[in-house]
Protein backbone atom coordinates (compact mmCIF):
# COMPACT_ATOMS: atom_id res chain seq x y z
CA UNK A 1 0.00 0.00 0.00
CA UNK A 2 0.96 3.66 -1.05
CA UNK A 3 0.88 5.53 2.34
CA UNK A 4 1.55 8.91 0.33
CA UNK A 5 -1.51 8.67 -1.87
CA UNK A 6 -4.24 10.65 -1.40
CA UNK A 7 -8.17 10.44 -1.65
CA UNK A 8 -9.98 10.45 -5.13
CA UNK A 9 -10.17 14.86 -5.79
CA UNK A 10 -8.16 15.70 -2.47
CA UNK A 11 -5.14 17.62 -3.42
CA UNK A 12 -1.96 19.06 -1.50
CA UNK A 13 -0.94 22.68 -2.86
CA UNK A 14 2.20 22.56 -3.69
CA UNK A 15 4.80 26.41 -3.20
CA UNK A 16 3.91 27.83 -6.33
CA UNK A 17 0.51 27.73 -6.37
CA UNK A 18 0.27 28.08 -2.79
CA UNK A 19 2.01 31.45 -3.26
CA UNK A 20 -0.53 32.49 -5.68
CA UNK A 21 -3.61 31.46 -3.42
CA UNK A 22 -2.45 33.12 -0.28
CA UNK A 23 -1.66 36.80 -2.16
CA UNK A 24 -5.29 35.93 -3.69
CA UNK A 25 -7.10 35.41 -0.28
CA UNK A 26 -5.08 38.25 1.42
CA UNK A 27 -5.71 40.94 -1.45
CA UNK A 28 -9.70 39.68 -1.87
CA UNK A 29 -10.02 39.73 1.98
CA UNK A 30 -8.60 43.14 2.37
CA UNK A 31 -10.90 44.83 -0.29
CA UNK A 32 -13.84 43.40 1.48
CA UNK A 33 -12.69 45.16 4.71
CA UNK A 34 -12.09 48.13 2.72
CA UNK A 35 -15.79 47.81 2.02
CA UNK A 36 -16.41 47.61 5.91
CA UNK A 37 -16.99 43.79 5.64
CA UNK A 38 -16.00 42.07 9.29
CA UNK A 39 -13.51 38.61 9.18
CA UNK A 40 -15.33 35.91 11.12
CA UNK A 41 -13.81 32.21 11.53
CA UNK A 42 -16.37 29.32 12.10
CA UNK A 43 -15.12 26.51 12.85
CA UNK A 44 -14.48 23.12 10.99
CA UNK A 45 -17.24 20.82 12.40
CA UNK A 46 -20.47 21.43 13.95
CA UNK A 47 -23.74 19.45 14.74
CA UNK A 48 -25.33 18.81 11.61
CA UNK A 49 -28.33 19.83 13.23
CA UNK A 50 -26.83 23.81 12.64
CA UNK A 51 -24.47 22.86 9.85
CA UNK A 52 -27.88 21.95 7.48
CA UNK A 53 -30.64 24.44 8.97
CA UNK A 54 -32.30 25.75 5.80
CA UNK A 55 -29.92 24.87 3.73
CA UNK A 56 -31.69 21.86 1.48
CA UNK A 57 -31.29 18.22 0.25
CA UNK A 58 -28.29 18.74 -2.15
CA UNK A 59 -25.81 20.20 0.81
CA UNK A 60 -26.88 17.00 2.91
CA UNK A 61 -25.54 14.55 0.51
CA UNK A 62 -22.38 17.15 0.05
CA UNK A 63 -21.71 16.74 3.78
CA UNK A 64 -19.48 14.28 5.74
CA UNK A 65 -20.94 13.09 9.00
CA UNK A 66 -19.36 11.53 12.11
CA UNK A 67 -20.52 10.73 15.65
CA UNK A 68 -18.82 13.31 18.47
CA UNK A 69 -16.99 11.10 20.83
CA UNK A 70 -18.08 13.59 23.80
CA UNK A 71 -21.74 13.68 23.55
CA UNK A 72 -22.69 11.08 21.08
CA UNK A 73 -24.76 13.65 18.46
CA UNK A 74 -23.92 13.55 15.04
CA UNK A 75 -21.40 16.23 13.59
CA UNK A 76 -20.76 17.73 10.19
CA UNK A 77 -17.51 18.60 8.09
CA UNK A 78 -18.63 21.76 6.64
CA UNK A 79 -19.74 22.05 2.90
CA UNK A 80 -20.22 25.25 2.74
CA UNK A 81 -19.53 28.20 4.83
CA UNK A 82 -22.57 30.53 4.37
CA UNK A 83 -24.96 28.63 6.90
CA UNK A 84 -22.26 29.55 9.75
CA UNK A 85 -21.76 32.91 9.25
CA UNK A 86 -25.80 32.69 8.99
CA UNK A 87 -25.38 31.34 12.39
CA UNK A 88 -23.18 33.78 13.56
CA UNK A 89 -25.40 36.62 12.43
CA UNK A 90 -28.52 35.74 14.17
CA UNK A 91 -27.38 34.15 17.01
CA UNK A 92 -23.97 35.19 18.09
CA UNK A 93 -23.79 39.06 16.97
CA UNK A 94 -27.27 39.63 17.63
CA UNK A 95 -27.31 42.94 15.88
CA UNK A 96 -30.67 45.05 15.05
CA UNK A 97 -28.93 46.72 11.92
CA UNK A 98 -26.92 45.79 9.08
CA UNK A 99 -24.24 43.67 9.65
CA UNK A 100 -20.95 42.45 7.02
CA UNK A 101 -19.55 39.77 7.20
CA UNK A 102 -16.52 38.23 5.35
CA UNK A 103 -14.94 34.84 5.52
CA UNK A 104 -12.24 32.18 4.02
CA UNK A 105 -11.51 28.76 4.52
CA UNK A 106 -11.39 25.13 3.68
CA UNK A 107 -14.78 23.14 2.97
CA UNK A 108 -15.21 19.69 2.46
CA UNK A 109 -17.44 17.82 0.23
CA UNK A 110 -18.49 13.84 0.05
CA UNK A 111 -18.23 13.99 -3.50
CA UNK A 112 -16.70 16.81 -6.28
CA UNK A 113 -19.68 18.96 -8.16
CA UNK A 114 -18.33 18.18 -11.15
CA UNK A 115 -15.29 15.98 -12.76
CA UNK A 116 -12.81 19.12 -13.21
CA UNK A 117 -12.89 20.03 -9.02
CA UNK A 118 -11.14 19.35 -6.01
CA UNK A 119 -13.54 17.87 -2.89
CA UNK A 120 -11.43 20.64 -0.65
CA UNK A 121 -12.44 24.35 -2.25
CA UNK A 122 -10.97 27.12 -0.38
CA UNK A 123 -14.09 29.23 0.15
CA UNK A 124 -13.78 33.00 0.53
CA UNK A 125 -16.85 35.06 0.62
CA UNK A 126 -18.86 37.91 1.96
CA UNK A 127 -22.65 38.91 3.00
CA UNK A 128 -25.15 41.49 4.16
CA UNK A 129 -27.32 40.53 6.87
CA UNK A 130 -30.22 42.72 7.71
CA UNK A 131 -31.33 44.62 4.65
CA UNK A 132 -34.21 43.81 2.04
CA UNK A 133 -34.03 45.67 -0.67
CA UNK A 134 -32.31 45.24 -4.24
CA UNK A 135 -29.51 47.96 -2.71
CA UNK A 136 -27.55 45.13 -1.10
CA UNK A 137 -28.18 42.81 -3.94
CA UNK A 138 -26.04 45.21 -6.05
CA UNK A 139 -23.59 46.31 -3.25
CA UNK A 140 -22.79 42.31 -3.17
CA UNK A 141 -22.59 41.72 -7.11
CA UNK A 142 -20.38 44.98 -7.26
CA UNK A 143 -18.02 43.66 -5.05
CA UNK A 144 -18.29 40.15 -6.25
CA UNK A 145 -16.85 42.06 -9.50
CA UNK A 146 -14.25 44.22 -7.78
CA UNK A 147 -13.33 40.78 -6.19
CA UNK A 148 -13.08 38.98 -9.39
CA UNK A 149 -11.20 42.43 -11.00
CA UNK A 150 -8.34 41.92 -8.06
CA UNK A 151 -7.55 38.17 -8.90
CA UNK A 152 -6.53 39.52 -12.51
CA UNK A 153 -9.21 38.00 -14.46
CA UNK A 154 -10.61 39.98 -16.69
CA UNK A 155 -13.25 39.97 -19.25
CA UNK A 156 -15.66 38.62 -16.84
CA UNK A 157 -19.69 38.42 -17.26
CA UNK A 158 -22.76 37.83 -15.00
CA UNK A 159 -25.84 35.59 -15.29
CA UNK A 160 -28.44 36.48 -13.29
CA UNK A 161 -31.59 34.49 -12.69
CA UNK A 162 -34.72 35.18 -9.82
CA UNK A 163 -36.05 31.62 -8.28
CA UNK A 164 -38.86 33.39 -7.21
CA UNK A 165 -40.27 33.34 -10.74
CA UNK A 166 -40.13 29.62 -11.01
CA UNK A 167 -41.46 29.54 -7.31
CA UNK A 168 -44.70 31.63 -8.30
CA UNK A 169 -45.98 29.27 -10.94
CA UNK A 170 -45.37 26.28 -8.77
CA UNK A 171 -47.56 27.76 -5.81
CA UNK A 172 -50.00 29.33 -8.01
CA UNK A 173 -50.70 26.43 -9.53
CA UNK A 174 -50.90 24.03 -6.14
CA UNK A 175 -48.56 21.72 -7.67
CA UNK A 176 -47.75 18.70 -5.44
CA UNK A 177 -44.24 18.68 -3.76
CA UNK A 178 -43.21 15.32 -6.28
CA UNK A 179 -43.89 17.05 -9.45
CA UNK A 180 -42.44 20.18 -8.00
CA UNK A 181 -39.13 18.20 -7.90
CA UNK A 182 -39.23 16.66 -11.05
CA UNK A 183 -40.19 20.09 -13.23
CA UNK A 184 -36.99 21.34 -10.53
CA UNK A 185 -34.86 18.39 -12.21
CA UNK A 186 -35.74 19.60 -15.78
CA UNK A 187 -35.47 22.74 -15.92
CA UNK A 188 -31.89 22.31 -14.42
CA UNK A 189 -31.51 20.18 -17.41
CA UNK A 190 -33.67 22.92 -19.98
CA UNK A 191 -35.24 19.57 -21.11
CA UNK A 192 -38.39 21.29 -22.37
CA UNK A 193 -39.70 17.80 -23.81
CA UNK A 194 -39.87 16.66 -20.29
CA UNK A 195 -41.02 19.81 -18.81
CA UNK A 196 -44.33 19.29 -21.46
CA UNK A 197 -45.08 15.99 -20.63
CA UNK A 198 -44.45 16.39 -16.72
CA UNK A 199 -46.85 19.73 -17.20
CA UNK A 200 -49.66 18.06 -19.62
CA UNK A 201 -52.42 18.06 -16.88
CA UNK A 202 -51.85 21.64 -15.78
CA UNK A 203 -53.47 24.86 -17.00
CA UNK A 204 -52.53 26.02 -20.09
CA UNK A 205 -51.25 29.27 -17.97
CA UNK A 206 -48.95 27.54 -15.96
CA UNK A 207 -48.13 24.76 -18.67
CA UNK A 208 -46.98 27.18 -21.27
CA UNK A 209 -44.60 29.65 -18.77
CA UNK A 210 -42.83 26.86 -17.23
CA UNK A 211 -42.10 25.70 -20.95
CA UNK A 212 -41.39 29.36 -21.53
CA UNK A 213 -38.14 29.67 -19.24
CA UNK A 214 -35.48 27.76 -20.29
CA UNK A 215 -35.87 29.92 -23.73
CA UNK A 216 -35.56 33.10 -21.66
CA UNK A 217 -32.21 33.16 -21.52
CA UNK A 218 -30.09 36.07 -23.14
CA UNK A 219 -29.33 39.71 -22.90
CA UNK A 220 -31.71 42.60 -22.25
CA UNK A 221 -34.23 41.62 -24.40
CA UNK A 222 -35.31 38.42 -22.25
CA UNK A 223 -37.14 40.53 -19.54
CA UNK A 224 -39.02 42.13 -22.33
CA UNK A 225 -39.86 38.61 -23.80
CA UNK A 226 -40.40 37.32 -19.86
CA UNK A 227 -42.84 39.83 -19.68
CA UNK A 228 -45.06 39.04 -22.08
CA UNK A 229 -44.97 35.40 -22.21
CA UNK A 230 -45.20 34.91 -18.16
CA UNK A 231 -48.50 35.65 -16.18
CA UNK A 232 -48.67 38.73 -14.94
CA UNK A 233 -48.75 37.52 -11.17
CA UNK A 234 -47.22 40.14 -8.82
CA UNK A 235 -44.57 37.99 -7.56
CA UNK A 236 -42.84 37.71 -11.11
CA UNK A 237 -43.32 41.33 -11.87
CA UNK A 238 -41.47 42.37 -8.68
CA UNK A 239 -38.76 39.94 -9.78
CA UNK A 240 -38.43 41.00 -13.30
CA UNK A 241 -38.26 44.39 -11.80
CA UNK A 242 -35.75 43.54 -9.37
CA UNK A 243 -33.80 42.58 -12.64
CA UNK A 244 -33.97 45.31 -14.37
CA UNK A 245 -32.50 47.40 -11.63
CA UNK A 246 -29.56 44.35 -10.82
CA UNK A 247 -29.04 44.99 -15.16
CA UNK A 248 -28.76 49.00 -15.13
CA UNK A 249 -26.78 49.01 -11.79
CA UNK A 250 -24.08 46.71 -12.87
CA UNK A 251 -23.64 47.75 -16.72
CA UNK A 252 -20.46 48.78 -16.09
CA UNK A 253 -18.33 46.47 -14.11
CA UNK A 254 -19.88 43.44 -16.34
CA UNK A 255 -21.73 42.30 -19.11
CA UNK A 256 -25.18 40.79 -17.89
CA UNK A 257 -26.75 37.95 -19.34
CA UNK A 258 -30.37 36.50 -18.03
CA UNK A 259 -30.95 33.22 -17.11
CA UNK A 260 -35.21 32.59 -15.57
CA UNK A 261 -34.25 28.81 -15.55
CA UNK A 262 -31.48 28.79 -13.66
CA UNK A 263 -32.93 27.59 -9.88
CA UNK A 264 -29.47 26.92 -8.33
CA UNK A 265 -30.12 26.29 -4.47
CA UNK A 266 -33.58 26.70 -5.17
CA UNK A 267 -34.43 25.29 -1.50
CA UNK A 268 -31.83 27.67 -0.04
CA UNK A 269 -32.34 31.16 -2.07
CA UNK A 270 -35.34 32.93 -2.04
CA UNK A 271 -34.90 35.73 -4.33
CA UNK A 272 -32.38 36.45 -7.24
CA UNK A 273 -29.45 34.12 -7.90
CA UNK A 274 -26.07 35.30 -9.56
CA UNK A 275 -23.16 33.49 -10.88
CA UNK A 276 -19.80 35.53 -12.29
CA UNK A 277 -17.77 33.67 -15.50
CA UNK A 278 -14.59 34.33 -17.13
CA UNK A 279 -13.26 33.93 -20.81
CA UNK A 280 -11.98 30.45 -21.44
CA UNK A 281 -13.83 29.09 -17.95
CA UNK A 282 -16.98 26.68 -18.56
CA UNK A 283 -17.57 26.70 -14.75
CA UNK A 284 -18.70 29.70 -12.81
CA UNK A 285 -15.81 31.12 -10.75
CA UNK A 286 -18.26 32.92 -8.30
CA UNK A 287 -21.43 32.54 -7.26
CA UNK A 288 -24.14 33.82 -4.85
CA UNK A 289 -27.69 34.81 -4.16
CA UNK A 290 -30.37 36.46 -1.09
CA UNK A 291 -31.56 33.98 0.85
CA UNK A 292 -33.94 35.44 3.39
CA UNK A 293 -35.04 32.70 5.68
CA UNK A 294 -31.84 30.55 6.26
CA UNK A 295 -31.25 32.36 9.77
CA UNK A 296 -35.01 30.95 10.77
CA UNK A 297 -34.18 28.25 12.87
CA UNK A 298 -31.18 30.27 14.82
CA UNK A 299 -34.16 32.49 16.01
CA UNK A 300 -34.44 35.23 13.26
CA UNK A 301 -35.16 34.85 9.91
CA UNK A 302 -32.47 37.62 8.27
CA UNK A 303 -32.83 39.01 5.09
CA UNK A 304 -29.36 38.03 3.82
CA UNK A 305 -27.26 38.25 0.10
CA UNK A 306 -23.90 37.30 -0.35
CA UNK A 307 -21.76 35.00 -2.69
CA UNK A 308 -18.82 32.94 -2.70
CA UNK A 309 -15.58 31.96 -4.26
CA UNK A 310 -13.38 29.21 -4.54
CA UNK A 311 -9.53 30.64 -4.00
CA UNK A 312 -8.38 27.41 -5.94
CA UNK A 313 -10.09 27.76 -9.06
CA UNK A 314 -9.56 31.89 -8.98
CA UNK A 315 -5.81 30.92 -8.74
CA UNK A 316 -5.68 28.58 -11.72
CA UNK A 317 -7.94 31.20 -13.96
CA UNK A 318 -5.38 33.91 -13.06
CA UNK A 319 -2.70 34.08 -15.86
CA UNK A 320 0.02 35.18 -13.45
CA UNK A 321 1.32 35.56 -10.02
CA UNK A 322 3.39 33.42 -9.28
CA UNK A 323 6.39 33.20 -6.79
CA UNK A 324 8.53 36.03 -6.94
CA UNK A 325 12.59 34.72 -7.17
CA UNK A 326 14.84 35.58 -4.28
CA UNK A 327 18.07 36.46 -3.36
CA UNK A 328 20.39 34.49 -2.54
CA UNK A 329 22.72 35.66 1.31
CA UNK A 330 25.81 33.39 2.26
CA UNK A 331 26.22 32.18 5.53
CA UNK A 332 28.02 34.41 7.77
CA UNK A 333 25.64 34.97 10.88
CA UNK A 334 28.57 36.83 12.45
CA UNK A 335 29.34 39.43 10.17
CA UNK A 336 26.63 42.68 11.09
CA UNK A 337 26.55 43.93 7.67
CA UNK A 338 25.46 41.67 5.80
CA UNK A 339 22.50 40.32 8.10
CA UNK A 340 21.32 44.74 8.39
CA UNK A 341 21.52 44.08 4.45
CA UNK A 342 18.96 41.13 4.58
CA UNK A 343 16.86 43.01 7.13
CA UNK A 344 16.84 45.59 5.33
CA UNK A 345 15.99 43.92 1.57
CA UNK A 346 13.40 41.72 3.54
CA UNK A 347 11.69 45.00 5.07
CA UNK A 348 11.41 46.04 1.51
CA UNK A 349 9.47 43.07 0.23
CA UNK A 350 12.43 40.94 -0.91
CA UNK A 351 12.88 37.37 -0.55
CA UNK A 352 15.69 36.59 1.00
CA UNK A 353 17.17 32.63 1.21
CA UNK A 354 20.27 32.51 3.54
CA UNK A 355 22.39 29.58 1.70
CA UNK A 356 23.70 26.74 3.90
CA UNK A 357 26.84 24.83 4.03
CA UNK A 358 26.78 21.80 2.44
CA UNK A 359 24.14 22.60 -0.38
CA UNK A 360 26.07 24.40 -2.99
CA UNK A 361 25.13 21.77 -5.67
CA UNK A 362 21.07 22.13 -4.95
CA UNK A 363 21.22 26.08 -4.99
CA UNK A 364 19.62 26.02 -7.97
CA UNK A 365 16.25 24.55 -6.31
CA UNK A 366 15.85 27.87 -4.10
CA UNK A 367 14.59 29.24 -6.79
CA UNK A 368 16.67 32.94 -6.69
CA UNK A 369 17.73 34.54 -9.45
CA UNK A 370 20.31 37.39 -7.68
CA UNK A 371 23.06 36.87 -4.91
CA UNK A 372 23.80 39.16 -1.88
CA UNK A 373 27.88 39.76 -3.11
CA UNK A 374 30.00 42.14 -1.36
CA UNK A 375 31.92 44.34 -3.74
CA UNK A 376 34.23 47.46 -1.96
CA UNK A 377 33.33 46.47 1.15
CA UNK A 378 29.17 47.12 0.89
CA UNK A 379 27.05 43.82 0.23
CA UNK A 380 25.09 43.92 -3.12
CA UNK A 381 22.79 42.08 -5.04
CA UNK A 382 23.86 41.29 -8.38
CA UNK A 383 22.20 38.60 -10.69
CA UNK A 384 23.62 35.13 -10.73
Amino acid sequence: MRTWLLPEYVEDILPVEAVRIERLRRAILDLFAGHGYQLVMPPLLEYVDSLLTGTGHDLDLRTFKLVDQLSGRMLGVRADITPQVARIDAHLLNRAGLTRLCYAGSVLHTVPSDMNRTREPLQIGAEIYGHKGVESDIEVQRLMMQAMAASGIGEAHLDLGHVAIFRALVRRARIAVALESDLFRAMQLKDVPALRALTARLDKTTREALAALPDLYGGRDVLVAAAKRLPRYPEIRHALRDLKRLSDALGDVAKIRFDLAELRGYHYHSGVVFAAYAQGWSNALARGGRYDEVGKAFGRARAATGFSMDLRELASARPNGGAKAGVLAPYKPADAALQKRITALRASGEVVIVDLPGHASTRRELGCDRQLTRRAGVWRVVKF
